[in-house]
């Protein structure tokens, strides 16, 4: 029967390292009971990445405030467009401006032509022209949220979200406010990120 205690030789047992140089090892040495210093910790610390912007913080600033202003007008239209298409392809009507009625001759401002009686002629028709607008706008919408992903460096799938914000009812508005709030929170937690012009 063997002895579990270890047995003490007074003279510690060399150990082989890699790049073939012997050493001697003091008994219970051991690389799951090794301490790294503060001051190695303190270098690991100034060797982690830091964040970097892709702008000044002016420009990101500004570029933030288009991508604000653009969600608004873009998640408006929206909007405008649910309703438009509702209208139209639920009810039956167009929204008409300047339009005049059929039946009685007079000039109608604004009014709901029926889609199948044509009771109006003439006119603008504010229900296409909100379709046109809603699409050439969300194109802008498009390229603010392209310059703010750009300017932070964030990751692919968060332009994706932010395109959606166009597409999807009430998204724009919800959106824009979490980007603003991460965007104005990493400025702030990051003042040295900034490229400096």
């Amino acid at each position: 029967m063997t002895d579990p205690t270890p047995q003490h030789d007074p003279q510690p047992r060399p150990v082989r390292r890699t790049d073939g140089v012997k050493v001697t090892a003091p008994e219970g040495a051991s690389p799951e009971r090794a301490t790294v210093p503060d001051s190695v910790r303190a270098k690991a610390a100034a060797l982690k990445p830091r964040r970097r912007f892709g702008g000044t913080e002016a420009q990101i600033r500004t570029a933030l405030s288009i991508y604000k202003v653009c969600a608004w007008v873009s998640g408006t239209f929206l909007l405008l467009l649910v309703a438009e298409m509702v209208t139209r392809y639920a009810l039956g009507y167009d929204l008409i401006a300047g339009g005049t009625d059929k039946a009685t001759g007079q000039g109608v401002a604004l009014g709901w032509q029926n889609l199948e009686l044509e009771n109006l002629s003439g006119g603008v028709n504010v229900s296409t022209w909100i379709l046109i607008v809603h699409g050439w706008f969300y194109v802008i919408y498009l390229l603010s949220c392209l310059r703010v992903w750009s300017l932070m460096r964030w990751p692919f799938p968060q332009l994706i979200v932010m395109a959606l914000g166009g597409v999807v009812p009430f998204l724009s508005f919800i959106v824009e406010r979490k980007i603003h709030r991460s965007t104005e929170a990493e400025l702030a937690a990051n003042p040295k990120a900034a490229k400096r012009y």
